[in-house]
């Protein structure tokens, strides 16, 4: 078992920036693939960053979200900047404890899930 904790999320306007932690336990957080994902009222799911080795992230959020870890702190961070409405959803941080080639972007590919963070953008 890997629990992850959110916290950060809220309410801001559009245009103002948050920044989402996720506290890890484990000893070996720093080897694990650690992810952000979303999912709005009757949507889906849906990827929006992953780091590894390297970063990836959805094109939605490309120049907007950075995704950082601190292995010393077992916690990841996804700030968050120049928000829009469509930022709106419950934001999940994710661990990924498989080594891959690829970074993981699906969820099916992630083991471990937080409870969830709401994250609301006012126009």
């Amino acid at each position: 078992q890997v629990p992850l904790v959110e916290s950060g999320g809220g309410l801001v306007q559009a245009g103002g920036s948050l920044r989402l932690s996720c506290a890890a336990s484990g000893r070996t957080f720093s080897s694990y693939n650690m992810g952000w994902f979303r999912q709005a009222p009757g949507k889906e799911r849906e990827f929006v960053a992953a780091i590894s080795w390297s970063t990836a992230y959805a094109d939605s959020v490309k120049g907007r979200f950075t995704i950082s870890r601190d292995n010393a702190k077992n916690t990841v961070y996804l700030q968050m900047n120049s928000l829009k409405p469509e930022d709106t959803a419950v934001y999940y941080c994710a661990a990924d404890t498989h080594r891959r080639a690829v970074i993981a972007v699906d969820a099916i590919q992630y083991t471990y899930w937080g409870q969830g963070t709401q994250v609301t953008v006012s126009s």
